[in-house]
């Protein structure tokens, strides 16, 4: 078997069935019995899948029922305070992820620039740390019964501290760097009595962000302690999604066996080779891209290791994926209604394992048998019709972006404001929320019917609009003061938009992990953008013919849209934007002009799309920030533009959101309290702001006491004449019996505190 390295795989299945065992196991329906079956059959599949596909390097431990940070709190006994009174381990483990009645959950964060969210560790002045490494050796144990000989997983220990946030006031995490360091070394212990042999891969992506002296320091010393712990162990330190230069200088001197480059996503890392080189470490090289999915040009990637070999020795270097594949779809095999021409140019996780086990053989100067030498001119085939089909470039489109040249909104937000205050007549402390109401089973059901055809559209549209009419009753009966129509037409807050825009196309079957049970259908991007007719008009105006009070049109972003699909990788990611932002504007004009008041332009997405690296940040700003404002330039005066940002870190882009220049901004920040909106009053923040004042993300009701608190808390940092009051989210995935009582308290508790403003 040729050499070759997976970083890691999905976990979810191939038809979501960890997915399905784990909302069970939640909902009561099924036992812990029932889903650790179930858990246990995936990984033993996914370990035999790429055995079979020929893959040496396959990974155990890279499955979770959650996330793999939350897993490596477990392992490191990094459980905050809340939680370690619930003595059965199963349920702590999903109440720190999901929250209960008692204890809020542990705050989500995105994985660097990606759309996977991670439970963000916590640290505590009087934290203790011990191993437990019994979920490693269960699942080391299961892959040997399997007929795999694994390599472990683990998460790093700078990336660990690194991603985590401190507690308590005023404490710096990392004083607790040498008591973690010193627990991974009793893991590593641990698990070497696992076989004669163990390769122990540790991801520390922390490294490719621009690490600091102080960082580099302490990589030094981790790395000098973990490479020597055991020495029949051999450590593997991989990194993704960017160079990580500074750190091979640094890694190149620790005891360790290799490195892992991503050399798709961090071409800079040809840099690094003649340092790897004189280390003599090995070179996991990351040459099939797991992060979108295109068909790897395979000349292409034996070109690119080709140079590689000619600073490293070829005896040193494996060619892997740049990434775990946690990051693309599953498989192909389930895309039967895809256009074909489409399909030829796609490769999903199991397609990339065929992928990477080609360009090693080639790599190594083995002969291919037939159906991989058939891969190979199915991948030339692809470079060469991606190139030439016309479908993919649109004259009309390119020429409409280049032609326009203004995106400043008419008039300045302080003339807009007061004509919208005085055209819309909200109160102080404005309830509302981000727009999606629960996506019901019957609701499902209704838009999967009319997808097959076994419903007429008179009979959908009289769904849609039955479903409507109770959201709209519902909020009318709580009082909440600005509405929303619920959005029972779309699946996806991006798929929804694509499915209606040229350029795009979808799979049936291409879910991606986005966080613990939540998986997302991410749209594919193949050729230029445009909007052939009104893609929501209808169904907000329908919703507004049926109250008096004002109803919010809901929109996705340009930025959100690109940075939540596969894009092409023949253009730039710049250029796709502006022509997204196009059909968005065309949608926003046709709002205004159906007399839909307020507009909101949601960009959840628009922070992790951020670069990695420092020096490309302003580019990426530049381009995203006109994209956004494309998209809402032709809003009058009194159209009132919201936006919604999805757990985002303000204080390094706060000036940009400025740039953006919406009217009213939504955020979440239920999780933790009042850190991300200091920073608004700090730098004088003009518009008006939405903080979130409950997590959606958890079951739990919260109390109106709670949230009256909550919105004090608000009022010290902003005055009340900029605060909007509204969930951390959208509502798709709750349920009605949370998100009724929730609302109804949210909206009791602007009462008591607007009686007490009022006095």
């Amino acid at each position: 078997m040729s050499k070759n390295y997976v970083i890691g795989y999905p976990r979810i299945g191939e038809n979501r069935e960890l997915k399905f065992a784990l909302e069970n196991y939640w909902s009561g329906k099924s036992d812990l019995a029932t889903l650790e079956a179930s858990a246990a059959e995936l990984r033993r599949r996914h370990w035999l899948e790429q055995h079979d596909a020929g893959i040496a390097a396959i990974s155990c431990n890279d499955f979770s029922y959650y996330d793999t940070m939350l897993d490596t709190c477990i392992m490191l006994g990094a459980v905050p305070a809340r939680f370690r009174n619930i003595k059965d381990e199963t349920l702590r483990y999903f109440t720190m992820a999901r929250g209960d009645s008692q204890r809020t959950a542990m705050q989500m964060t995105k994985w660097f620039n990606t759309n996977y969210h991670y439970i963000v560790p916590e640290f505590a002045v009087d934290d203790t740390f011990a191993p437990n490494t019994a979920k490693i050796i269960s699942e080391y144990r299961e892959a040997k019964a399997a007929g795999i000989t694994p390599k472990i997983n683990l998460i790093g220990p700078l990336t660990f501290l690194t991603l985590g946030k401190s507690v308590d006031r005023n404490f710096d995490r990392f004083s607790h760097f040498d008591a973690v360091v010193k627990c991974y070394e009793a893991v590593l212990t641990a698990i070497s009595t696992l076989d004669e042999q163990i390769t122990v891969q540790i991801d520390e992506p922390i490294l490719v962000t621009g690490p600091d002296a102080k960082a580099l320091s302490l990589l030094k010393r981790a790395y000098d302690r973990l490479g020597n712990t055991v020495p029949h162990v051999e450590v593997i330190v991989a990194t993704y999604f960017e160079h990580a230069c500074e750190a091979v200088e640094v890694l190149a001197h620790t005891p360790i066996s290799g490195i892992a480059l991503d050399f798709v996503h961090g071409p800079r890392n040809m840099d690094a080779l003649a340092t790897i080189a004189q280390s003599g470490k090995k070179l996991i090289a990351g040459v099939i891209d797991g992060r979108n999915v295109w068909r790897s040009d395979l000349d292409a990637v034996g070109d690119r290791l080709e140079t590689i070999a000619q600073t490293v020795p070829k005896a040193l270097i494996i060619p892997a994926t740049s990434c775990s594949l946690l990051h693309v779809p599953y498989s192909l095999s389930a895309e039967t209604k895809l256009d074909a021409e489409i399909k030829q140019w796609l490769s999903f996780a199991k397609e990339k394992l065929a992928e990477l086990n080609v360009a090693a053989k080639r790599f190594a100067g083995e002969t291919l048998n037939d159906a991989e030498l058939s891969l190979m001119q199915l991948s030339r085939e692809a470079v060469h019709t991606r190139q030439r089909s016309p479908r993919i470039h649109d004259a009309a489109v390119q020429q409409r972006v280049a032609a326009q040249t203004g995106t400043e909104r008419a008039e300045p937000y302080e003339t807009r404001i007061k004509s919208q205050r005085e055209a819309l007549r909200y109160p102080l402390l404005p309830t509302t929320t981000i727009g999606s109401f629960p996506q019901t089973p019957e609701l499902r059901t209704l838009r999967r019917d009319f997808k097959r055809g076994d419903i007429d559209a008179q009979s959908y549209e009289a769904g849609i609009k039955a479903y409507i009419d109770d959201c709209i009753a519902f909020q009318e009966s709580i009082g909440l003061d600005v509405l929303v129509h619920g959005e029972p037409e779309r699946n996806d807050m991006v798929e929804y938009f694509g499915e209606q825009l040229a350029g795009f196309a979808f799979s049936t079957n291409g879910w991606v992990q986005s966080y613990g049970s939540r998986c997302v259908k991410p749209p594919l991007i193949y050729g230029d953008v445009s909007r052939p007719l009104p893609m929501t008009v209808g169904w907000t105006t329908y919703a507004q013919s049926r109250t008096s009070k004002i109803v919010k049109g809901m929109l996705t972003g340009p930025v959100t849209i690109l940075n939540w699909s596969f894009v092409r990788d023949d253009l730039p990611r710049a250029d796709v934007a502006a022509q997204i932002a196009l059909a968005i504007g065309d949608e926003v004009d046709d709002l205004q002009n159906a007399g839909i008041r307020i507009i909101q332009v949601d960009e959840a997405a628009f922070k992790e799309g951020y670069p990695l690296r420092r020096e490309n940040i302003s580019a990426y700003e530049t381009w995203a920030v006109d994209a956004f404002r494309r998209s809402v330039a032709c809003a009058r005066s009194e159209t009132q533009i919201h936006t919604h940002m999805c757990y985002s870190q303000f204080n390094d882009i706060i000036h940009t959101i400025e740039a953006m220049d919406a009217d009213v901004i939504s955020i979440e920040t239920a999780r933790s309290g009042n850190a991300l909106l200091r920073i608004f009053k700090e730098v004088g923040y003009k518009q008006e702001v939405g903080p979130g004042v409950y997590d959606i993300h958890s079951p739990r009701v919260p109390p109106v006491e709670e949230m009256v608190a909550q919105i004090h808390a608000l009022l010290e940092v902003l005055p009340k004449e900029q605060l909007w009051i509204n969930p951390d989210c959208g509502l798709k995935t709750r349920k009605w019996e949370e998100v009724k009582p929730s609302l109804a308290n949210m909206v009791e508790a602007v009462r008591e505190v607007r009686a007490h403003l009022t006095l």
